[in-house]
This record gives structure tokens, sequence and C-alpha cells, in this order.
């Protein structure tokens, strides 16, 4: 049976290296910058979900599905360096920021170039290998460019949450998916669409990685209050001081006690709050209940990725299916 980790492994392996050997340019600082982020390592959960959606289908695809594992891996390093930027973050992945490093205007620029390079490979590799049809090709690139625009708009969404207190689990939703799944859920039919699954299955696979993205975005946003600051990268909290509107602050606005709410809305947003302030906050969150409730939306979801993984029963690689459903229990299970 494939193991996820080994597999993960492996695929990140050599995405990191297609990545090194393909992102590179003049000036050095620029590049420096653009691969700063991509360097100190990741989940390289969006490579690992591409290739094994191509694999599903055919196993034969795996070099040819590696370039666009690597494309997806350069967009979505693009969307955190502006993240970063635009929520004023000083850490990513237990390092200093891009734009803490090179200053925000290299900082722009350094994913501007990892924008581009994301399309030039994807690109490239259709056109010099003659191994992915024009058609198929195409397609790969419509989902990629498609999924960054609704990221923006994802964005744009989170950005304005902040003013206000009012944000329903709905808009939430809708939200985490544009910022969130819609890149992951690309990458999944980005895989199916070059390894040649029909229609049915790239859709269903897509569905598998929506639901899957959301589950994951929502274990996230726990794990920024509840989770270690050496395992998640960055100061726990951070959702808070930046007044986000995670599902665990929505949840505790709508259902908790007042006591909660006075709390909560006096260290959200708050920078100069102690850390003693925000973790007796983080304590009433958990003693209420709403952590429990989060962690069982993030299940729901899974379990509605499953139902599509269930759909390829017969029509996909029994191996990779199972793979899939390792993913989808890691998303919820993680630490990290």
């Amino acid at each position: 049976m494939l193991k996820l980790e080994e597999f993960v492994s492996q695929v990140a392996r050599d995405a990191d290296e297609y990545i090194a050997t393909h992102v590179t340019g003049y000036p050095r600082e620029l590049y420096e910058a653009s691969l700063h982020i991509i360097k100190v390592g990741g989940k390289r959960l969006r490579p690992a979900l591409l290739v094994a959606s191509g694999m599903l289908f055919d196993k034969q695809y795996y070099p040819d599905l590696i370039p666009y594992a690597a494309s997806v891996e350069l967009m979505h390093t693009f969307t955190l360096i502006h993240d970063d930027i635009m929520d004023n973050d000083d850490f990513r992945r237990g390092v200093p920021t891009v734009h803490r490093l090179w200053g925000v205007p290299m900082a722009i620029l350094a994913g501007d170039v990892l924008f581009a390079k994301a399309i030039e490979i994807a690109s490239e590799y259709a056109i010099k290998s003659g191994r992915v049809s024009e058609d198929r090709a195409i397609r790969a690139i419509f989902e990629l460019s498609k999924a960054t625009r609704i990221v923006a708009e994802g964005q744009a969404l989170d950005m304005s949450f902040e003013k206000r207190d009012d944000v329903s689990e709905k808009e939430y939703l809708d939200m985490i998916y544009k910022k969130t799944s819609a890149l992951i859920e690309a990458s999944a039919k980005i895989g199916a669409i070059v390894a040649g699954a029909d229609e049915n299955s790239v859709d269903a696979i897509g569905r598998y990685a929506v639901n899957l993205g959301i589950a994951f975005q929502i274990k996230d946003d726990i794990l920024g209050v509840f989770g270690r600051e050496e395992e998640i990268g960055k100061p726990v909290y951070s959702d808070l001081r930046e007044r986000k509107k995670t599902i665990l602050v929505i949840l505790a606005l709508r259902k908790g006690s007042e006591e909660l709410k006075e709390r909560l809305l006096k260290v959200l947003g708050n920078r100069s709050a102690e850390k003693d302030e925000f973790k007796a906050v983080a304590e009433m969150i958990d003693e209420e209940g709403i952590r429990q409730e989060a962690e069982l939306e993030a299940l729901k979801f899974v379990d509605e990725a499953l139902k599509s993984l269930h759909e390829l029963k017969g029509k996909a690689n029994e191996d990779f299916l199972e793979l899939l459903r390792q993913l989808a229990v890691y998303v919820v299970s993680r630490e990290k």
C-alpha cells in the first residue's frame, strides 16, 4: 500500500528540483526573494494532490505531472507572498517573510515573477515535450488561471471581513472556498486533465478537492488559535490580532456566552493586547464547545470529500484512491 508521507516527500523532491532548475534569472536578488519561502519547505499539499489525481487515471503520466505540480506550488507561493504583505505578517513557515527581508516593492515583484513563471512552466512543458495534447494543456492553464483569479476575490473578501463583526458562516465558507479551496480544486482537476480523465471523473475529483480544501482551512483556523508556534510556523493568535473572521470567531460571536463575546471583541484586532488575554479567550472558546463544533464542521467536509471519491470506485486506481482517503484524514488530524 502507498504511504502518504513517502508519496508527498517524493513529489515534493521532484517538484522542488523542477522549480530550482526553471526559476532562475537576473537580477539574482529578485529570484532569491521569489524562492525564499519555497526553500524553507512547506506541506506541498497541492503538488501531491495534483500528481495523485493524475495517477488515479494513468500512472505512466508521473513525469508529465511534475511540471504542473511545480506550477501550482509557484502560484500558491505567489499568493502567500502577497498575502503576507497585505496582512503585514512578520513570519511564514518559521522564517521572516519576504517583505521583511527584501522590502515591500521587491516582495511584490517576487510574487509577480512566480505568477508569471507558473503559467510559463505549464505552457512550456506542453509546447516542448509533445506529451500533453494542446487541448489538455489549454484546459490545465485555464483551471490554474481561473483559480488564481478566485483566490484574489477570496483575499479581498477576507480583508473586507476584518471591518465587520456580523460575518455569517455562509459568507465565511464562500470566502475560504475562494481563498484556499479554489487552488486545491484546480490542482486536482489539472492532474486528472493531464492524465486524460473523462469529464465526469474530473468533476468528481474536483468536488473531492473543494471539500478537502474547506476542511483544510477550517483546521488551519483552529490551529491558528490552538496550535503550537513551532509547528504552525507563525505566532499563535495572529488571526485574532489581525481581526480575521475565522470559523472560531464567527461561532463564538454567534453562539458564545456574553462574557466570551465581550472579551473576544476586546482583543480582536488589538495588536497591543497581551498574550495572556488572547490565551484566556482561547480557553473560553474551548470550554464553551466552539472549538469542538469547528472540528466537527471540518469532519463534515471530509465526509463530503470521501463521497466524491467513492464515485470513482471502479474507474480509478484503487491504490491512489486509498492515498487520497489518507490525505483527507491527514487534513483534519494534522498539528501543523
